[in-house]
């Protein structure tokens, strides 16, 4: 069967900005009768974001990366998540929602290697930011952090219906200095032809609706390109109108084979897991389906938690409850199905992981023990 080549976004932003929040938006008003797919990458090691996206919708699809930036190791398990989704899906648009700690150039770079010319129309890469974080130096000094600005084709301001009335403001001037620190408008100005004007709009989920019609109209601008490391820079013009044509069924990129993710529990049903880098720990718990919560016993167990994100998708005996928390903003939404329950916590310092099972056992019935 012949393909046309499909249009791929990236969405980048740095942890708990709303990357996931704002691809459910765009899922629930994408195109009747297209199918859209999501590769999502987590830093943590256990998985959650997949969960609290509605795979229900329809016609879409979605994959999880757990364990760290997916365009580690020469980009292989991106490579691999990929291919095997556009073989499932066989998607009408890609988008891509790199973990918060992920390298974004190195993301972009796998994604435009030569072996995806062919399959993949680099679209818009779209940065998430919350301009109150500014005045925060744990950000404003983080490379990941600035490199998910330098790379942006458009600027999403996150969060903004809770800004003060200069935050926008500053936004749009760190967003110039960062793109001067890295030479990339004195390299566009090379290009008179060319719209190099960054785009910032505002967005908030409880204002999507009334804005969903510009995010959306963000994805089909192009990708900026380069051959450069030091910056992604380059265009906005749009490429040719007749589209290139690929037949995954016969490229040795692609293949439906994908192994059955399965979770190695302890004797208890508890598989835990840990990992670190880029000034951060993550913490994961992953609790068979066995294990019922109480709701309000782990409501009030994540509000007390100081750390800088935390992730729950829990099975309770009011039933599945997603819990989404960050720098002390938590949501809760409820969720139709979840095969175990898993929650995982990010810290800027180490946190004993026995003190927060105890915790989290200490919250929970196992039925039928």
């Amino acid at each position: 069967m012949i393909h046309k080549i499909i249009p791929t976004n990236v969405i980048t932003g740095f942890l708990g900005v709303g990357k996931t929040s704002l691809i459910k938006s765009l899922l629930r008003h994408k195109p009747e009768g297209e199918v859209w797919a999501v590769l999502v990458n987590e830093f943590g090691e256990v998985g959650i974001d997949a969960g609290l996206i509605d795979s229900t919708e329809a016609k879409v699809q979605i994959k999880e990366v757990a364990g760290g930036c997916m365009c580690c190791a020469a980009g292989v398990p991106m490579q691999v998540a990929i291919n095997q989704l556009i073989a499932k899906a066989k998607p009408d648009r890609l988008l891509i929602e790199p973990t918060g700690l992920g390298h974004p150039k190195e993301v972009l770079k796998v994604l435009t290697q030569p072996h995806y010319q062919q399959v993949l129309a680099m679209k818009a890469c779209i940065t998430l930011v919350d301009a109150r974080k500014l005045s925060d130096t744990r950000y404003t000094e983080h490379e990941i952090f600035n490199q998910q600005l330098q790379v942006a084709d458009a600027v999403i301001a996150s969060k903004s219906d809770r800004y003060a009335a200069s935050s926008l403001g500053q936004l749009t001037d760190y967003l110039a200095r960062v793109r001067q620190a890295n030479n990339i408008d004195d390299q566009l100005a090379n290009h008179p032809l060319e719209n190099h004007q960054l785009e910032i709009v505002p967005w908030s989920l409880q204002q999507a609706d009334e804005s969903i019609a510009q995010v959306m109209a963000l994805l089909s601008q192009s990708h900026q390109t380069t051959h450069t490391t030091k910056a992604v820079i380059g265009s906005f013009i749009q490429p040719a109108s007749t589209p290139r044509l690929v037949d995954i069924n016969y490229s040795p990129l692609f293949s439906e084979a994908e192994p059955e993710q399965i979770v190695q529990f302890d004797p208890r049903g508890i598989l835990c897991k840990l990992n670190q880098g880029d000034g951060f720990y993550s913490y994961g718990w992953v609790f068979d389906p066995s294990y019922e919560f109480d709701f309000d016993q782990i409501l009030s167990f994540i509000k007390s938690l100081q750390v800088a994100r935390v992730k729950a998708v829990m099975i309770t005996e009011e039933g599945i409850a997603g819990f989404n928390g960050v720098d002390g903003e938590l949501s809760v939404v409820e969720l139709d199905d979840a095969m175990d329950s898993r929650i995982e916590l990010l810290s800027m310092s180490e946190v004993n992981p026995q003190d927060i099972e105890a915790a989290l056992l200490q919250a929970a019935t196992r039925l039928g023990a």
